[in-house]
């Protein structure tokens, strides 16, 4: 068992920090004690007397430590949580886990609440959305036609472009891509509405 020491209280500053910026959420006790091979009564223990040094802000929550840094920057960033796969070509389910959170500076995304997808297949390319790119979705229920949205089709999800066709009264659903066809459904649940892309450049 290590002794307390200013060393390690750097380092479960380190932990926590690289934790909530990596994931989206700050380590509990346990975790924090596991990573380190320590008991979580010992961590505790560092945890109150790091918040008497002041080097850390604990509300006594399961994840209520709060780092200078996680302070400077929270009002700067919203986490967006990236929730799995989103199939731009033949459906397959959408994942609903969250698989991470992704840092996003306050105001890029607009109002409301945001979640991540990440593309997958060419059938949105017209649109400027590839394969492995994160789309940012805007939850609502409700989408005016012509918006990019996230349609659940029965327990597939699907990313494509919302139209009403009221000569068949189907809802079509338009891919971005000159060799597909449209796809209509008399009934689509809209899980909300595509703002923006993130993509890397090559």
């Amino acid at each position: 068992m290590r002794s307390k020491n200013l060393d390690l209280m750097k380092d479960i500053v380190d932990f926590v920090n690289q934790e909530y910026y990596s994931n989206g959420k700050v380590p509990t006790m346990q975790e924090i004690a596991d990573h380190f091979h320590i008991s979580k009564s010992l961590v505790f223990y560092y945890i109150k007397d790091m918040k008497e040094k002041g080097l850390i802000d604990y509300d006594g929550s399961a994840r209520g430590i709060k780092t200078k840094t996680m302070e400077k920057f929270s009002q700067d960033v919203e986490y967006v949580p990236l929730v799995g796969d989103i199939a731009c070509g033949p459906q397959m389910l959408a994942e609903q886990n969250i698989e991470r959170y992704l840092p996003i500076p306050k105001g890029l995304l607009g109002n409301g609440k945001h979640f991540a997808l990440v593309a997958e297949g060419e059938s949105m390319i017209n649109a400027g959305i590839d394969n492995g790119d994160f789309v940012f979705i805007r939850q609502q229920d409700t989408a005016e036609e012509g918006q990019i949205v996230v349609a659940l089709i029965g327990n597939e999800a699907t990313l494509k472009r919302y139209y009403l066709d009221r000569k068949r009264k189907q809802v079509r659903l338009h891919p971005e891509n000159d060799n597909m066809e449209d796809m209509f459904f008399k009934k689509i649940q809209i899980q909300g509405v595509a703002v923006k892309v993130m993509k890397d450049l090559f």
